[in-house]
């Protein structure tokens, strides 16, 4: 089955997310304020970051060059290329198209109309190159995910998905997130008496990828799969005598905290770990700030 009928447009290319694009191309960002996303020029040498990516907005700005614009001022800029050389060279490194905009207002409608149309064990190279680029090893990624391909608009694309309590998925590839209908959290019960929470599955898989050596049944775990569904995960959370809190350092993520601390003296913010860094994947892409071997079990 050929799965690109169509070529990548430039309205297409300007929505895929930057940050994501910039970590494709080996660019990690060296401090992130609230959206803004602040790295090392990638257009020329200096030591400190004057090169902004505003998330929300999802454009540029080169406080060295007076430049900025959004992903295809930057392209052409970064590999010296024409507007159709820069598109093309899209389609082919990466074979990933972005099915709709990153507008939060456009989810609910997109996640409707996705269908899956099969699953099956992680293969696709730039999935497992996306992988190996937010440090999640294969073989930890493989015991929680499948790939999934799935169709949307008479299109059909592929990412990695992740599964929910309800049977949906969450879906991730390097330009885009997204997710199908039933939306739910996932649930991981060993019989433990502490639940470990995190709002998104790749924050999951990099806190297993920290602690691969502990044993795989010691605790249970909770994927928010969206910060909106704390209130859902309370009852199976609260079945615990401890409840560790590993959300994202965003506005969001520290409000839910607070109000979970507040809540219950169960609940014990984690995040303290990351606390320079947006969330948990964002903490071990960090090369300079490598995981300690702490954050398994406490006594």
């Amino acid at each position: 089955m050929d799965f690109r009928k169509k070529k990548l447009s430039a309205q297409e290319a300007k929505e895929i997310d930057l940050t994501s694009y910039l970590s494709s191309l080996g660019h990690q960002p060296v401090e992130i304020r609230n959206v803004d996303y602040w790295y090392r020029s990638p257009l020329r040498n200096e030591q400190e970051p004057s090169f902004k990516v505003n998330q929300k907005l999802n454009v540029w700005f080169d406080h060295g060059l007076g430049k900025g614009g959004n992903l295809i001022d930057f392209g052409i800029l970064y590999h010296n290329c024409s507007v159709g050389e820069l598109l093309q060279k899209l389609d082919t490194d990466f074979s990933l198209h972005q099915p709709t905009s990153f507008a939060s207002n456009k989810s609910v409608d997109r996640e409707s109309k996705i269908k899956i149309l099969r699953d099956f064990p992680l293969t696709s190279p730039s999935l497992l190159q996306y992988l190996h680029d937010r440090k999640i090893p294969i073989e930890i990624a493989e015991q929680f995910c499948r790939e999934v391909r799935y169709e949307l608009n008479n299109k059909n694309y592929f990412g990695i998905g992740f599964k929910n309590d309800s049977g949906g998925y969450e879906i991730r590839n390097p330009y885009f997130k997204t997710g199908c209908s039933p939306k739910d959290i996932t649930t991981i019960d060993n019989g433990s008496n502490e639940v470990l929470v995190f709002e998104g599955f790749m924050d999951f898989l990099s806190f297993k990828t920290t602690t691969k050596n502990l044993p795989e049944k010691g605790q249970d775990f909770v994927v928010l799969n969206s910060v909106s569904f704390f209130e859902r995960a309370r009852p199976f959370m609260e079945n615990h005598s401890q409840i560790r809190l590993y959300l994202d350092r965003d506005t969001t993520g520290i409000n839910c905290t607070q109000r979970a601390l507040s809540m219950s003296s169960k609940y014990k913010d984690e995040s303290i770990l990351y606390k320079n860094h947006k969330d948990f994947n964002d903490w071990i892409m960090n090369p300079e700030k490598a995981p300690k071997k702490h954050l398994g079990r406490r006594m």
